[in-house]
């Protein structure tokens, strides 16, 4: 009888917990992450009462897409500004100089820039400014003239329009030294931004490397009479950093520092979240506050994984959402196509989108992917099969790892780390239904051929390793809809839920 006892108010003062914790997070509070998924290397800017963030896009195209805010919380899309693949597009600079709009990003061993009148485009195709190196961060001195600086600690002039280097590099900074007891992945210095605050510029970079241990990612500070250098290190350094792997939020750095409409201070940065690595490096906002000395810090009483108080601004609810009927007209920002976009691969059709069949596996396939925002949910599509097209309900990682469920003609087959075989024979259908059920790291797959009745098949994966740490390459899991072979698919009804 004790044992119940105990185990009762055990129970009783869990919910009480849960509930304490969830009514920390009210109408002027917020809880990390502000973008949740795959939503690396943020670059923030602010033009009047709106903002207007990008993130490194890699190897989905449409890339970069845009997202505006008033509350630096609650966003919503824009447009993609980026259409023809250049390559694994990293860490941009999103920039508004005289009333125009920039974007500098590095892809295939060079950086490029789209520019656009207007934020919502048309945006420009991409110039090859055909110079090396990473992370461009963009800054203007006080005399209007352009330059970028790289991860390097190197800077470049720019011409007056920002489209082309007019000089040779400089070097002026070597960075923070990261104490050698500290456990980090590597020195990797990234991601410079400048701003001008006071009498000063300062240089914001990311040191420590961006995954490997939970410590490695931080973020540095130094500032400058000068944004040419030279520069003194901040005392405050590093500004944040994650510092030990029982936190909620790991490698924390890579940020950008914007100013709200009352005048507080924040940085959006990017961060693991611990024990869903395969999620990717998600966008966090914190709060920072400059000292009497002209150096700025994070507040003491701050936690990135602790309910904050909210910037200030009008809180405008999104309809993003990943469900998709693909009866519009136009594909919704949500998906991407791996590696290439083609606009005449697909149709959208007022039956749902029409895709061609590409490849002879789902790595040669361009998949069309979205970014799902939960660590357990449900996803369901219906399939229509053309010719000798195999359509599949996936969750991808890149061209050599993919799980999930796939039909023929004949079959049902599962997809097993990219090991794929019939796993239900004789089904004999071309029109059907496929659904991935994710529970925290376990995917269990089920088919149904009237889209009401559904049949697991013996086959799950454990998803775990599908990481950056494990395989490289700095992806994450993201879900999607596959066409291999010959012939088409017709997709209808994509539709996401949360099981959390």
């Amino acid at each position: 009888m004790k044992k119940v006892i105990l185990l009762f108010v055990s129970f009783i003062s869990l919910v009480i917990n849960a509930q304490q914790q969830n009514s920390k997070v009210g109408a002027d509070t917020y809880q990390n992450p502000i973008f949740t998924g795959d939503y690396p290397d943020p670059s923030i800017i602010r033009d009047g009462e709106d903002y207007y963030i990008v993130h490194s896009s890699f190897n989905y195209y449409p890339g970069l897409l845009i997202w505006t805010s008033k509350d630096l919380v609650n966003w919503k899309p824009v447009t993609h500004a980026l259409k023809k693949s250049v390559g694994s597009v990293w860490a941009p600079d999103l920039v508004k100089y005289n009333n125009k709009f920039y974007i500098y990003f590095p892809a295939n061993e060079t950086n490029y820039v789209v520019s656009a009148d207007n934020i919502n485009g048309p945006w420009s195709d991409p110039i090859d400014l055909k110079i090396g190196n990473i992370d461009p961060g963009h800054f203007t001195d006080e005399k209007g003239n352009r330059y970028l600086y790289f991860s390097n600690g190197d800077y470049v002039p720019l011409s007056k329009d920002g489209l082309s280097v007019s000089g040779a590099g400089k070097h002026v900074y070597d960075g923070w030294k990261i104490p050698s007891e500290w456990s980090i992945e590597c020195f990797c210095m990234e991601g410079p931004k400048v701003l001008k605050h006071g009498n000063y510029y300062y240089l914001t970079v990311a040191e420590g490397g961006t995954a490997g241990p939970a410590t490695s990612h931080m973020v540095i500070s130094a500032r400058s009479k000068s944004p040419l250098g030279p520069w003194e290190n901040s005392p405050y350094n590093p500004i944040l950093r994650t510092n030990d792997s029982s936190e909620k939020w790991w490698s924390k750095g890579h940020a950008t520092l914007i100013d709200d409409v009352s005048g507080k201070w924040w940085m959006v940065l990017h961060g693991y979240e611990n024990g869903y690595y395969n999620m990717g490096r998600q966008t966090l906002l914190q709060p920072v506050e400059w000292t009497n000395d002209g150096w700025f810090k994070s507040p003491q009483n701050i936690k990135t994984g602790e309910p904050i108080k909210k910037p200030a601004g009008k809180t405008v609810k999104s309809n993003f959402t990943l469900s998709d009927t693909f009866s519009g007209t136009e594909l919704q920002p949500q998906w991407q196509f791996f590696d290439h976009y083609d606009a005449e691969r697909f149709k959208l059709t007022q039956n749902g989108i029409q895709i061609k069949a590409k490849g002879k596996s789902i790595g040669e396939s361009s998949p069309l992917l979205c970014t799902p925002s939960d660590h357990s949910y449900t996803a369901q599509v219906e399939v229509e099969i053309e010719g000798n097209a195999t359509p599949g309900l996936i969750l991808f990682y890149d061209t050599k790892l993919y799980t999930g469920i796939a039909s023929d003609k004949e079959n049902i087959l599962a997809i097993l780390r990219s090991w794929q075989f019939p796993t239900q024979k004789g089904i004999n259908k071309t029109h059907l239904w496929l659904r991935l059920e994710k529970k925290e790291q376990l995917v269990n797959m089920f088919y149904s051929i009237d889209g009401k009745t559904w049949i697991k098949i013996e086959n799950s994966a454990e998803v775990t390793s599908f990481n950056h740490n494990v395989l490289s390459g700095f992806m994450s899991l993201r879900l999607g809809l596959s066409a291999v072979g010959e012939g088409q698919v017709m997709f209808r009804n994509f539709i996401y839920k949360a099981t959390n």
